[in-house]
């Protein structure tokens, strides 16, 4: 399913009043696991500024031990300081990666912003070595700004 295809079930996902927020986060996770192949783990991470770490929050996929991540340590904590999308093409040529399983070969991070401020990020890994596109930036880049329409 293409990226446009899934913007409207995006939306409907986030406007749902049924459902709480972490919900809908895990009805995202889901549906962008189900529906793009390349993305074998999809989960959030929300920051605590007061003592610089990320917290997981809703995800599909393997279990994982980063439950907190501090602040510039893997890609996810550089993500929290840089304020910038993270693509790494193959873990393997990352100095700063936290590896989470021998099976991730590429990760991509966007951080989501709530009225200005970086609240967390969006975070998928791919068991495919550089399968990430602009296109993939800018579709995560919408799923955060609908994301944030929970947080206002």
């Amino acid at each position: 399913m293409s990226f446009e295809n899934l913007k409207p079930q995006i939306t409907a996902i986030t406007t749902q009043e049924t459902i709480t927020r972490d919900e809908k986060l895990l009805a995202i996770c889901q549906l962008l696991q189900d529906h793009i192949a390349y993305y074998n783990w999809v989960g959030f991470y929300f920051a605590n500024h007061e003592t610089r770490t990320l917290h997981l929050g809703p995800y599909v996929g393997a279990e994982t031990d980063h439950t907190v991540i501090p602040f510039g340590k893997g890609i996810c904590g550089q993500v929290a300081e840089s304020n910038a999308n993270f693509v790494v093409p193959d873990v393997k040529a990352q100095d700063n990666y936290i590896a989470c399983s021998f099976t991730v070969k590429s990760e991509i991070v966007v951080p989501l912003f709530v009225n200005g401020v970086n609240i967390g990020q969006i975070d998928i890994d791919s068991h495919v070595i550089d399968p990430f596109t602009e296109a993939d930036e800018r579709f995560l880049e919408f799923v955060n700004e609908e994301v944030a329409k929970l947080f206002n």
